[in-house]
C-alpha cells in the first residue's frame, strides 16, 4: 500500500512539473498617455490633456502553473506625459496660442495574473508600479511660423525640469490582453488607470497618469 501511495505521489509531482513552465524575452510597443488634472479652485478646472504618444521597451518573465494560470513580471521604460493646446487670439493678425508638453520618463514594473482562453490567448489583470524618474514640462507660446519657449519663474522648476512638484509613484491598476503564436512571438495590449496623485502641491489638487499599451514581444524557454 505504501508503495503504492508513493507511486502515485510521484506520479502527480511528475504531471504538476511538466504542467510548469519559465518563458523570458524582450517586449517593445506604442503607448498613450493622458494626463488629468484637477485645480480644485472651481468646477471649471478639472480637465484632461490631449494623448501624448509614445514608445516602452523592456523585458518580461512568465511562470505558467498550468495550462490555465500563470504569472507575470516586467520591467520596462516609457516616457509618459501629455499634451495641451491653448487656442490663441488674435494679435495683430498673428494667431498667437500655447503649447505644453509633460513628459513623465517612468520605469515600469506591472505585475498580472493570466488566465489562458485558450492555448495562446490569455486575458490578465494586475498592478502596474511606475517609478517616476524625471519629470519635464515645455511651454511654447507664439504661432506656428515663430514659437518662443518660456522657463517658469521659480527656481525649482528652472529649464522645464518639474521633478519636484511631481511624485515618484504612480500606481496604476490595469488589464490586458495576449496573443502567443507557437514559434514565442506575442502580441498584447493592455490599459493602465492612474490612481495615484501625483502633485506635490498641497492645495488639494491632483494630476493622474493613465496609459494605453500596444506591443509584441518574444519568449525564449519553456520545457
Amino acid at each position: 500500500m505504501k508503495k503504492l501511495l508513493l507511486i502515485a505521489a510521484v506520479a502527480v509531482l511528475g504531471i504538476n512539473a511538466s504542467a510548469q513552465e519559465f518563458r523570458f524575452g524582450p517586449k517593445a510597443g506604442f503607448a498613450m498617455s493622458t494626463i488629468k488634472i484637477d485645480d480644485k479652485q472651481d468646477d471649471l478646472s478639472a480637465r484632461k490633456m490631449d494623448p501624448k504618444y509614445t514608445f516602452y521597451i523592456g523585458g518580461m518573465a512568465e511562470y505558467k502553473f498550468n495550462d490555465k494560470f500563470a504569472l507575470q513580471g516586467e520591467v520596462l521604460y516609457s516616457p509618459l506625459g501629455g499634451n495641451e493646446n491653448i487656442e490663441g487670439v488674435n494679435a495683430g493678425g498673428l494667431f498667437v496660442g500655447e503649447k505644453t508638453k509633460i513628459t513623465f520618463g517612468t520605469l515600469l514594473v506591472p505585475v498580472s495574473a493570466k488566465y489562458f482562453i485558450t492555448e495562446g490567448f490569455s486575458v490578465a489583470a494586475g498592478l502596474n508600479v511606475g517609478i517616476i524618474l524625471t519629470a519635464k514640462q515645455k511651454t511654447v507660446i507664439g504661432s506656428d511660423l515663430l514659437g518662443v519657449e518660456i522657463d517658469a519663474e521659480d527656481s525649482d522648476y528652472k529649464d522645464g525640469n518639474i521633478k519636484s512638484g511631481i511624485k515618484t509613484l504612480n500606481l496604476a491598476p490595469f488589464l490586458g490582453v495576449e496573443y502567443a503564436l507557437e514559434n514565442g512571438l506575442f502580441f498584447d495590449a493592455r490599459y493602465s488607470l492612474g490612481i495615484s496623485n501625483l502633485s506635490n502641491d498641497n492645495s488639494g489638487g491632483s494630476v493622474k497618469n493613465s496609459f494605453a499599451q500596444i506591443g509584441v514581444g518574444f519568449k525564449f524557454g519553456g520545457n
